[in-house]
């Protein structure tokens, strides 16, 4: 009997890829760290392991994960959040005594996470990235203002989302509000801000063992929440060559092993799609490119069991999905266009990541996880990581 193991049950991707396998007769169990999350809810849940939080018990999280491998025989572990693959991965001999871990080493997640690297290496590799100065010193800000063009953005090196990202206007400001997200994330990058008008592009790809692409994908963003920039509330599958030639040479490069996700942004003044970051891990739109036929969570199951697979990169364009609550739901209310937004809002003919027929229980462990977040001192401090 094949089996698996899904961490960070709370997210939409979670769930995602719990549907993936277990519609495929993979046996799934789901963890996280309350029994308010919304893939322990899913019919293809087949057993709940509740552990401590490995951010803030990895000891604990460590023995817990490795007793629940002793005593039951999977084959393959899926961390779905950054956090928890790179605690696994960092235990590597301890996990693969019992199961497959089939992400790289935490040493190389690290520098793909780390943007001040990631441009490094675009740049060396002629792929277009926004202006950028990395600060090293705070002595250096006072002639920031003077290398980079306004409006610009400050960003942390290591973040994902809309987290601690704060936007300038004005030369003046940019000091003080580059000492307020450095409290926070230490040495941000400063970056000009790409004027919004260009499309927002994702190119999601897997790699086996030896570094070589097996699986692509790419996306285009509709929606966001926060409405000036955030996770995508609205997307659509999409093909471009082009920018998954890139994103692929750069990872293969770099050795990568596993699934990652890099975000492009199309510079309206140009035409050019420039790099903005790669996520080493899961996205948050996995169920796209699911629904558009590229099911990587089973692929990536496949790769770990069979050692390597067959290249998938055909899939359907203009498949639409959407992440209604509470993602497109705040975007509705917080857009100043709320009505002539193109598809609509109350197009329900919309693919949702949460809410499909055949298991419905999703949705209310989406609703009973907003407890999750009011009372778990854990998840509150994801929604105070907003600068």
């Amino acid at each position: 009997m094949l089996r698996a193991i899904v961490l960070d049950g709370m997210w939409n991707k979670s769930l995602a890829a719990v549907r993936s396998l277990g519609r495929k007769g993979i046996k799934v169990t789901v963890g996280e760290t309350t029994r308010l999350a919304t893939a322990l809810f899913s019919k293809y849940c087949q057993r709940r392991l509740i552990y401590p939080c490995p951010e803030t018990y990895p000891k604990q999280f460590l023995n817990v994960i490795e007793e629940e491998l002793m005593k039951t025989s999977y084959q393959v572990l899926l961390p779905m959040e950054l956090s928890t693959q790179l605690l696994l991965t960092s235990h590597r001999e301890r996990i693969e005594k019992y199961t497959s871990l089939p992400f790289a080493p935490a040493e190389i997640a690290r520098k793909l996470h780390d943007k001040a690297f990631v441009y490094k290496v675009a740049n060396h590799m002629g792929i277009e990235t926004p202006e950028t100065i990395c600060v090293k010193d705070l002595s250096e800000l006072k002639g920031v203002h003077r290398r980079v063009r306004f409006p610009v953005v400050i960003k942390p090196r290591n973040s994902s989302g809309s987290r601690g990202i704060v936007y300038v206007e004005q030369p003046e400001l940019l000091i003080e509000n580059y000492k307020m997200v450095h409290r926070h994330y230490p040495y941000p990058l400063v970056q000009e801000r790409i004027p919004s008008g260009g499309d927002a592009i994702g190119v999601c790809l897997l790699l086996n063992y030896h570094s070589q692409t097996r699986a692509s994908f790419a996306y285009k963003r509709l929606r966001e929440y926060p409405v000036e920039g955030g996770p995508s509330t609205l997307r659509m599958s999409i093909k471009n060559d082009k920018l998954v030639k890139q994103s692929s040479v750069m990872l293969e490069e770099l050795g990568w092993i596993g699934v990652a996700h890099v975000e492009f942004k199309v510079d309206p003044r140009d035409g050019i799609a420039k790099l903005l970051e790669v996520n080493p891990r899961f996205w948050g739109s996995l169920q796209l490119a699911i629904d558009a036929g590229v099911d990587f969570p089973y692929l990536l199951f496949r790769l770990a069991t069979e050692g390597d697979i067959e290249p998938c990169n055909e899939y359907r364009e203009g498949v639409l999905s959407r992440w209604l609550l509470p993602g497109d739901l705040l975007h509705f209310l917080h857009n100043p266009n709320r009505f002539r937004l193109k598809p609509g809002f109350f197009d329900f003919s919309i693919k949702d990541d949460i809410i499909i027929k055949e298991d419905l229980m999703p949705l209310w462990g989406r609703l009973l996880s907003v407890f999750a977040f009011l009372f778990n001192k854990n998840y509150r401090k994801i929604l105070k990581r907003r600068v």
